[in-house]
């Protein structure tokens, strides 16, 4: 059946509010996912300033998968309750304060609470945008909207990296010392071993340090080597630190070869591009510092480690900012907001139901006796869940698979997964035009259907080639197109949630993003189980096939005619 004639344009208007406000939800969505990552680069540097184990550091990663999950639904009912310019404006509000309070953390404990506190308050972000955009867009528009709103968490996520790696930099200049200093050396055992074994071994790095140590450096090393039990902090280890320090600024010590395999600072990689006569003190003794810590990274503490601290609290205080620039334009719905012109208010809300055009009253509770009865609301909850188990190997496994299978060296390596994943903002994009483009040519329901099954049967194809004997870039052009199927999808996913769910959006679609996200915290452990310990990487690629056959048969049967069925108890409440 084809969608009415009235419908199938968009006609100009004397505003366009709706553009602003889509655009500044995709400003919050950058900075959610700048803020949500930042940590992946940072622990290293929190792990050995409160020195802590890689158990915990897991605990505290995955602790804000645990928040974030189970408090999708409240927190999209907030909102939907209490309105979405001033939830998400809390919300936003609310994640900065813990990511500046995690600059502050003492210890474990600290970060946890910061950490949970921090996925719950992120939790309402996606369900809240959603809402914005069914109350703002038309419903030929609603694809699009959904997919710059998706795409600028994409944006925020390869921003995270490079925009944290510099505020650290930053925060910690060149004219601060790169003395190493007494309890700097973490590991005094790991250090002394694997120095002396590479001393035998005569590379230049280590003899040239070595010469010039004194007879009681030499000792203290021996005497490390041989005790596993030796305390960092000694005095006999403070001599030889002082007189590391003058060697690693005084000396040239690195030959090319000698870091091969090694991941190098940011920083580090800047200044090896200096001509060794041209490097000033200072310079030189970061580049030794720093290459020092490269060669015993898991045995010395950063140099930089004082940044980490600074960055998290230059985050907090820009959340303020967008938290600001996000009351400003918002407003809850189209007849709010005084910019909104009659023409534009006249497009957005043709189509719709009367019901949704009436903001005289204000919902009840979670309206979860609907959401259980809804069998579309189900399938695509499990699309989305199946879906999170296929794509999460990208962001997990894949640097590992091209190490092991292709053995790809680590630049290389990066360059590959970096292309994969960037793709999928090519899917997000045109998913979102699909998505409108077929609404207004076929059908409500198989506009949605459509590019939600045949991306996830595309991304199980994918995954069955990588069975096949090809050669490395042939599969990164198939993980390619994984990433590309699955961002396709999200904006009719997306427009699906808006479709059905009335005045509750953000309970709706918080329904299947909690789904989505106890996906992603099932999937290493799964990958774990099915790769084994010999690592039979095809286990995961039929695994992870399964999974998107899985999502792409559930998505075939979901209809966005059938909308939620919301009984007056649960569902409508009289404004006062």
């Amino acid at each position: 059946m084809k969608v009415e004639s009235q419908m199938a344009s968009v006609e100009p208007t004397s505003s366009y509010v709706r553009y602003r406000v889509i655009f500044v939800c995709m400003l919050m969505a950058v900075l959610l996912y700048l803020d949500r990552f930042c940590i992946s680069f940072a622990e290293v540097f929190i792990k050995d300033e409160l020195g802590l184990s890689d158990e915990q550091i897991g605990l505290l990663l995955g602790s804000f998968f645990v928040s974030y999950a189970l408090c999708q639904v409240p927190s999209g009912w907030f909102s939907d309750r209490f309105g979405a310019r001033k939830m998400l404006t809390i919300y936003i509000l609310m994640w900065s304060l813990f990511t500046a309070l995690t600059g502050l953390a003492t210890g474990f404990i600290m970060l946890l609470i910061f950490r949970l506190g921090f996925g719950l308050s992120q939790a309402g972000a996606y369900p809240t945008s959603a809402n914005i955009v069914s109350k703002w867009m038309p419903l030929t528009e609603r694809g699009f909207a959904s997919s710059m709103v998706t795409v600028g968490g994409r944006i925020g996520g390869a921003l995270a990296p490079v925009l944290t790696a510099f505020l650290i930099i930053l925060f910690v200049p060149l004219t601060e010392s790169s003395d190493l200093k007494t309890g700097d050396i973490m590991n005094p055992h790991g250090l002394a071993t694997t120095f002396l074994e590479r001393v035998e071994e005569k590379q230049e790095f280590e003899t040239k340090i070595y010469d010039g140590l004194t007879s009681g450096d030499r000792e203290y090393l021996k005497a490390a080597a041989a005790d596993p039990n030796i305390e960092p902090g000694t005095a006999v280890e403070s001599d030889f630190v002082t007189n590391l320090n003058s060697i690693l600024q005084e000396q040239q010590l690195y030959d090319p070869a000698d870091f091969e395999g090694f991941t190098l600072n940011q920083q580090a990689e800047q200044l090896l591009k200096v001509s060794p006569g041209e490097l000033n003190v200072e310079q030189r003794s970061r580049l030794n510092r720093l290459l020092f810590e490269a060669r015993y990274s898991a045995d010395v503490r950063k140099v930089q480690g004082k940044g980490w601290r600074k960055m998290m609290m230059t985050y907090g205080l820009v959340g303020i900012l967008i938290a600001g620039i996000f009351w400003w334009v918002i407003r809850d719905y189209p007849r709010a907001h005084p910019a909104c012109s009659p023409e534009e208010l006249e497009l957005i809300e043709r189509g719709r139901l009367e019901s949704d055009k009436d903001h005289s009253k204000q919902i009840g509770g979670i309206p979860f006796k609907a959401i259980m009865k809804n069998q579309s609301l189900w399938l695509l909850s499990l699309s989305q869940f199946c879906t999170n188990v296929g794509w999460l190997f990208l962001v997990t496994w894949l640097p590992r698979f091209l190490d092991e299978a292709y053995q790809v060296p680590l630049e290389e390596r990066g360059k590959m997964v970096t292309i994969a994943l960037a793709v999928g903002w090519l899917g997000t994009l045109s998913g979102g035009k699909v998505t409108d483009w077929l609404m207004r040519r076929i059908s409500l329901r198989w506009s949605r259907v459509l590019p939600i099954a045949l991306s996830r049967f595309t991304a199980m194809a994918a995954y069955l080639v990588c069975l096949l004997d090809i050669s490395p870039w042939t599969s990164v052009i198939m993980f390619s197109i994984v990433a590309f199927s699955t961002d396709f999808g999200s904006p009719a996913m997306w427009a699906f949630n808006q479709d059905i769910a009335g005045k509750h959006v953000g309970s709706v679609l918080g329904w299947g993003n909690m789904w989505g996200n106890l996906g992603a915290a099932v999937a290493p452990s799964l990958m774990i189980a099915v790769i084994g310990v010999e690592h039979h990487w095809n286990m995961a690629f039929v695994t992870c096939a399964i999974a998107f056959f899985i999502a792409g048969v559930a998505s075939l049967f979901v209809d966005s005619s059938r909308k939620l069925v919301v009984e007056e108890e649960e569902g409508m409440l009289e404004t006062a």
